[in-house]
């Protein structure tokens, strides 16, 4: 593609902050990087799949509100985690974060594990304990 022909069709997505580098043949027939802020097929694609995202995430906020699942379900979403990598960085046993997501366990955890997830997902633990605290 040539240099004058890089897409830039801006969605808004990344409010113009980040630019993906695009290869394009210039003028003189050598290769050269163009940022470009996108095109239309992979923005819908990528707004689509932040769409896909959001809804997890609203599911599982609903889910520990209704107390169905810990507060952990919801920032494992949040922060497009699994449980295997949340298992990970906690240094435990992805039943034990299994056991975890169950309301009745997650009211028994000691308060270092508490501050362990807290780290593992970046928040405090007031706003692991609440989710209603945070801030989106």
């Amino acid at each position: 593609m040539k240099t004058t022909d890089v897409p830039q069709d801006d969605a808004n997505m990344l409010q113009g902050k980040f630019k993906e580098p695009v290869y394009s043949i210039d003028a003189d027939g050598n290769f050269k990087t163009i940022p470009s802020v996108g095109w239309d097929p992979k923005n819908e694609v990528m707004k689509e799949a932040w769409d896909v995202v959001h809804n997890k995430i609203e599911i599982a906020k609903q889910q520990v509100i209704s107390g169905e699942k810990s507060p952990i379900a919801y920032y494992i979403e949040k922060n497009i985690m699994d449980i295997g990598l949340v298992a990970k960085y906690m240094g435990i046993w992805r039943l034990t974060v299994k056991r975890h997501l169950k309301p009745n366990n997650f009211k028994k955890l000691k308060t270092s594990t508490l501050n362990k997830y807290a780290e593992v997902f970046n928040i405090t633990v007031e706003q692991l304990v609440n989710i209603e605290l945070d801030d989106k």
